[in-house]
C-alpha cells in the first residue's frame, strides 16, 4: 500500500500527461466512458441523417405548421372552449387536458378500488373474500380492452331520459339532490370561477402544505420521543385557511347546480359528463384496482404477524396497529409497483377512442393524423407527451417512496 501511495505521489508531482488517461486507473474509467458516450451521438447523428436523407429523397419534410391551420372537426367533451375552426393545435390540447383527467380521476378511484379490494382480500369473513378473489382474478385476466368496450355498453343503454327528472317532484329524482344520470350522461354540479378564486386555491394549498408539515412534525416527534401529539390540529389546519379565504372572498368558487325546473324539455346549469368519459373512467379504475389489491395484499402480508401481535399486546387498538405499524412496512412493498399501476392506467387511456373519448391519441394520434398527413410530426409530439407524462408521474412517486422507504442507519 505504501508503494502504490509513493507511486501516485510521484505521478502528481509530474503532472497531469495525456498517457494517464489510459495508463492510470484514476482517469481509465472516465476515458472508457467519455468514449462509449461519443459512439452513442456519432450513432445518434447518423442516424438522423440517414432519416433526413431518406425524407428528402422521398420528398418529405418534417413542419409542425399544420398545427396553426384549422381542425375542421369538432370534440364533443372539451374542458376549454373549442369549435371546429379552432386549430390543430388547440385540439391537441383539448386532446391532452381530457387524456390528464381521466388519468387522474382513474388513479384515484383505483386506489381506492385497489386499497379496499386488497384489505378486503384478507378478510376472515370467507365470502368477502372470495367475492374479492373473483374480482381480482377477473379482471387481471382479461385484456383491457375487452372490458372498456363491456363497460362502455353497459354504460350506454342505462340512464332515464332527461325529462324523468323534470316536474315538480324532481327534486326526489336527484340523487343527493345534486347528481342526474340520464341516457346523456351525468348531470352534475358545475364549478363557477369568479373574482378572487386565486386566493382562495393559494389558501388550498398551503393549507395542504401546512397539514403535510404537521402530519411529518407528529411523526418525527413520535419516532423520536415516543410522545404522541394530537391529530386533530391538522385538520385544522388544512381547513382553516381555505375555509377564511372563502368567507372573505364571496363568490370567488361557486357551484351552478342542475337546474330541473327552469327548462320543462332538458336540464339545465351544472355540467354534463358523457357517456364515454365515465365508461372509459370506470374501466381503467375497475381493472387497474385489480392489479394494485394485489399489490396492497402483498404489502400486508409482508409484514410478520409478530409485530401486530406484538403491537396488541402493548394495548393499541388495530386501527392504530395498522396505522403505526402494518402500513409504514407496508408501504415499502405496495409503492413501488403502485408506480407501474399509474402509468399503466395513464397510457391505457390511449384506447379511449373504443368508446368514442376525444383523449390526445384520437385527437393528435387520430383525425389530426389522418387529415394532415404528418405522421411522422404527430406520432413524435404523441410520443413527447407520453414520455413527459410518464416521467413526471414516476418522479412524484418517486420523492413519496423515498420517503416510506426503510431508513438504514
Amino acid at each position: 500500500m505504501a508503494s502504490i501511495s509513493e507511486h501516485d505521489t510521484q505521478q502528481d508531482r509530474q503532472g497531469f500527461r495525456p498517457s494517464m488517461l489510459i495508463n492510470d486507473t484514476r482517469y481509465r474509467g472516465l476515458t472508457f466512458q467519455f468514449i462509449a458516450l461519443m459512439l452513442i451521438i456519432l450513432a445518434f447523428a447518423w442516424l438522423g441523417a440517414n432519416l433526413m436523407s431518406n425524407l428528402a429523397a422521398a420528398g418529405l419534410d418534417i413542419s409542425f405548421g399544420f398545427l396553426d391551420e384549422p381542425a375542421g372537426y369538432d370534440i364533443a367533451f372539451s374542458m376549454i372552449d373549442y369549435t371546429s375552426q379552432s386549430s390543430h393545435l388547440r385540439a391537441a390540447i383539448v386532446g391532452v387536458l381530457n387524456t390528464l383527467l381521466v388519468a387522474f380521476m382513474g388513479c384515484v378511484t383505483a386506489t381506492i378500488i385497489g386499497v379496499t379490494a386488497g384489505v378486503l382480500r384478507l378478510s376472515k369473513n370467507w365470502l368477502i373474500a372470495r367475492l374479492m378473489s373473483a374480482y381480482v382474478e377477473a379482471f387481471r385476466n382479461v385484456p383491457v380492452l375487452i372490458w372498456i368496450l363491456i363497460i362502455g355498453a353497459v354504460v350506454t343503454i342505462s340512464g332515464a331520459n332527461p325529462r324523468a327528472f323534470l316536474g315538480e317532484e324532481a327534486e326526489s329524482n336527484l340523487f343527493l339532490g345534486m347528481f342526474a344520470f340520464t341516457n346523456r350522461g351525468l348531470y352534475a354540479p358545475a364549478v363557477e370561477i369568479g373574482p378572487g378564486a386565486l386566493i382562495v386555491l393559494i389558501a388550498l394549498i398551503a393549507g395542504i402544505a401546512g397539514a403535510i408539515a404537521w402530519r411529518w412534525y407528529v411523526k418525527h416527534t413520535l419516532f423520536s420521543s415516543g410522545k404522541l401529539l394530537p391529530g386533530w390540529p391538522m385538520w385544522l389546519i388544512l381547513l382553516a385557511p381555505p375555509i377564511l379565504a372563502y368567507f372573505l372572498f364571496q363568490g370567488a368558487i361557486g357551484l351552478s347546480m342542475p337546474d330541473t325546473m327552469a327548462n320543462r324539455f332538458n336540464i339545465q346549469g351544472g355540467t354534463l359528463v358523457g357517456k364515454p368519459l365515465i365508461a372509459l373512467w370506470l374501466a381503467l379504475s375497475v381493472y387497474t384496482g385489480a392489479f394494485i389489491a394485489e399489490n396492497v395484499r402483498a404489502g400486508i402480508l409482508s409484514v410478520s404477524k409478530g409485530q401486530t401481535e406484538a403491537a396488541a399486546a402493548l394495548g393499541l387498538r388495530p386501527r392504530r396497529v395498522m396505522n403505526l405499524v402494518v402500513l409504514p412496512q407496508a408501504l415499502r412493498v405496495i409503492v413501488p409497483p403502485l408506480i407501474s399501476q399509474y402509468l399503466n392506467l395513464t397510457k391505457n387511456s390511449s384506447l379511449a377512442i373504443a368508446v368514442g373519448y376525444a383523449d390526445i391519441t384520437a385527437t393528435l394520434g387520430g383525425i389530426t393524423l389522418n387529415q394532415t398527413g404528418r405522421a411522422i410530426e404527430c406520432i413524435l409530439m404523441l410520443m413527447l407527451f407520453y414520455l413527459i407524462i410518464s416521467l413526471a408521474i414516476s418522479g412524484v412517486m418517486n420523492v413519496y417512496n423515498s420517503t416510506v422507504a426503510l431508513k438504514e442507519r
